[in-house]
């Protein structure tokens, strides 16, 4: 009795479910998130670079921002902005109009450990798009846009369902999201 899994290309041929197909999307990004966070090589946590990334791409912003923007407890990026400030990636200053506030901005290192990270995750990507044929990297383009359209009309499926385990590839596909991949 075989009991190996399909080949892909078997699997490609007929007609998934949706069960299926996002069953499969949820594992291919996470392997992919997986691996692009390994190249980053930037010694942060994954929760740290994505806030790194979210100051920097938005400019400076308050704590409270910073959290909503997140989607986490205030706590939890008190304590990573912390980390950041320590490792001399972030600086934070008093708000000019409410002296109890602080804003957080990146600073020049931070801006060079983004650039890095950035460009080994797109050398590792476009190393393997050059490999496909056009019409394949067309189905990767696409991809990639559904996938943002999929998240911004949905930014926080999981947590509206209650539960990840019943919303897996949007789960799966919102934590790579905010964890590194787009950073």
């Amino acid at each position: 009795m075989d009991v190996s899994a399909p080949n892909p290309t078997e699997r490609r041929r007929s007609t998934p479910s949706v069960n299926q197909q996002a069953a499969d999307l949820r594992l291919a990004v996470t392997r992919l998130a997986r691996r692009l966070r390994q190249l980053a090589d930037s010694g942060l946590s994954p929760s740290q670079l994505s806030a790194l990334s979210t100051v920097e791409r938005r400019g400076p912003m308050t704590l409270g921002e910073l959290a909503a923007a997140e989607g986490v407890q205030p706590p939890t990026v008190t304590a990573a902005v912390a980390r950041l400030e320590e490792a001399g990636l972030v600086a934070r200053a008093t708000h000019e109009r409410d002296r109890r506030i602080s804003m957080v901005a990146v600073t020049s290192p931070g801006l060079e450990l983004l650039r890095r990270s950035r460009r080994a995750k797109e050398a590792f990507l476009a190393r393997g798009l050059s490999d496909l044929d056009e019409g394949d990297r067309d189905t990767l383009a696409r991809a990639a846009a559904l996938l943002e359209d999929m998240l911004a009309e949905r930014p926080n499926a999981a947590a509206a369902a209650g539960t990840a385990a019943t919303t897996g590839a949007a789960a799966a596909a919102g934590t790579a999201a905010t964890t590194g991949a787009a950073s």
